[in-house]
């Protein structure tokens, strides 16, 4: 590339895109990746008859069902600037994952569905980003089908996420009748459907096009004006300071699936969104342009390659520059570790990286060495990033494996899919049974379908329900307060838990037993 470390520091722009699932999320990650030449032709996710499938869902079950399970990370180069985009699982059952995701980008482009607003999983994500402070972008998607008012899409915006809105540009019609889009940012209209050197009509001082031009006798060129005027007149000011605090949202109107209005998006988002920004450590902030390589895994996937029984750990890295070989230290195991099998990303297509450096995200090879949350570091400072959010699991099973002849490929792909972070690990204290928890039942779907493609493994489920799972403070307690509506188990670090049937069985344990010191480690993330 050419360029010293620090220009290739600020031409890294590293973002996630939150949405609720059929918000066009991969669809809009596919035709991005479009314009970065990173892929020829886009696929569709339910691509059923062409056999062509998103270039960012990559596995299987995510083939079957359309959706996007487990965050994918992309790469490309545009104008100048090298884009890093991690795509998250839409569906709630996975929100650990797409938490953890968003701990490691330095903004969000949220999609929303013009006909369906605001819908609950968005509005969880959206509030983990508020909770970080990251600038949020808004793509208000389907504009070639009808919807609500765009009027109506902007005040619920504001009113159910609590933030303020600029439109970067505003829909002419909607539907059957949409005819473009009026940018106010780039002063020019942009036109549906048309040919490209038809596509771009210049805007006047005055803020029109062309007296002479056919849109002009359309009824909703003139509609779009009066709201246009409505906007520059009550609407709010556009501040980059806000954008940047992630207090006000720039919002783009357009269609993915058509490909319209993405351009434009993208070009504006590359002009405000942040470079890589400082991160919080045990000796302060750790700034990105710092000399002495750091970096977090915030994310461990295995089998990528069903070829190679692989594991990658991703890392974020937050300072200095990667170097294919380098050693580096892992404070929470004390020891070097040298990175010599390195690889970046394009979903499924891999090649080895050499060189990288603050904002990238590169995968490391891992025979089992990491945990989601590792810092890695060189120099003399021994420090740790912030802890990763970990989530307390709501449903439970009791797992074991179908073929007792096949007990070394059931315990190998359960450890596995366990360091993944999307399910949790328990042993009761007697028998040893294996239990799972987690957020969704959509996870347990998911393992069950991995460890019979993934390990040859059929495994029987038995399901326990909800319950409530609390920490023992201290590594003591008395194992016979074990009973059916206060289970006492082991997680796979051997701290002792408890199952909780529900509240009330909580709350009776904690009047009988006040000695016990139980915690939620989501608590501590508050």
């Amino acid at each position: 590339m050419g360029k010293n470390f620090k220009e290739e520091v600020l031409s890294r722009r590293t973002f996630a895109i939150i949405s609720h699932p059929d918000a066009g999320k991969t669809t809009l990650t596919e035709k991005l990746l479009l314009f970065g030449g990173a892929i020829r032709d886009a696929g569709t996710v339910k691509a059923k008859k062409t056999g062509k499938f998103a270039t960012s869902d990559w596995m299987e079950i995510e083939k079957q069902r359309g959706i996007s399970v487990t965050s994918s990370v992309m790469q490309f180069d545009y104008d100048g600037f090298r884009v890093n985009i991690l795509d998250t699982p839409g569906h709630q059952d996975f929100s650990e994952d797409t938490y953890r995701t968003l701990m490691a980008v330095d903004s969000a482009v949220m999609i929303i569905d013009s006909a369906k607003g605001i819908e609950e999983q968005t509005l969880k994500l959206f509030k983990v980003c508020r909770m970080r402070g990251i600038p949020i972008f808004t793509f208000i998607n389907k504009l070639d089908r009808q919807g609500k008012s765009p009027l109506e899409l902007l005040a619920e915006l504001e009113e159910v996420l609590g933030i303020e809105s600029y439109p970067m540009n505003w829909p002419i019609g909607m539907g059957k009748e949409f005819l473009g889009i009026y940018d106010r940012f780039n002063k020019r209209v942009e036109q549906f459907r048309v040919s490209e050197e038809n596509r771009f009509i210049p805007l006047s001082d005055e803020g029109e096009i062309p007296d002479d031009h056919p849109l002009t006798s359309s009824g909703l060129y003139e509609q779009t004006l009066d709201e246009i005027l409505l906007l520059n007149e009550a609407g709010n000011e556009f501040s980059v300071e806000k954008v940047a605090a992630g207090s006000l949202t720039p919002v783009f109107f357009g269609s993915a699936l058509t490909n319209f209005g993405v351009q434009t998006f993208l070009e504006s988002y590359l002009k405000f969104a942040p470079a890589p920004i400082a991160r919080n450590s045990s000796i302060g902030e750790i700034d990105p342009l710092g000399d002495q390589f750091s970096g977090f895994v915030f994310k461990i996937q295995a089998n990528m390659n069903p070829a190679h029984r692989d594991r990658i750990a991703f890392v974020r890295i937050c300072s200095g520059k990667f170097e294919r070989g380098m050693t580096v230290n892992v404070p929470r195991l004390a020891k070097q570790i040298k990175l010599s099998q390195s690889t970046s990303f394009m979903a499924e297509e891999r090649n080895t990286v050499d060189e990288a450096v603050s904002g990238d995200i590169i995968g490391l090879y891992d025979t089992g060495t990491y945990q989601i949350g590792d810092t890695l570091t060189t120099g003399k400072d021994n420090f740790q990033f912030e802890k990763l959010p970990q989530f307390t699991p709501e449903l439970y099973v009791r797992v074991s494996a179908k073929n007792v002849m096949k007990q070394k490929s059931f315990y190998k792909g359960i450890q596995q899919l366990v360091q993944e972070g999307a399910i949790q690990l328990y042993k009761t204290i007697k028998t040893e049974d294996y239990l799972l928890g987690a957020v969704g039942q959509l996870q347990f779907e998911v393992f069950e379908h991995r460890m019979r493609n993934e390990y040859n493994s059929e495994v029987l489920m038995e399901r326990m329900g909800s319950k409530i799972a609390r920490w023992i403070e201290g590594d003591t307690i008395d194992e016979n307060l074990s009973s059916s509506r206060s289970l006492l188990v082991k997680d796979r670090y051997g701290h002792y838990v408890f199952l909780f049937e529900n509240e009330f069985a909580l709350r009776w344990f904690q009047e009988k037993n006040p000695n016990v010191k139980l915690y939620n480690p989501m608590d501590q993330h508050e």
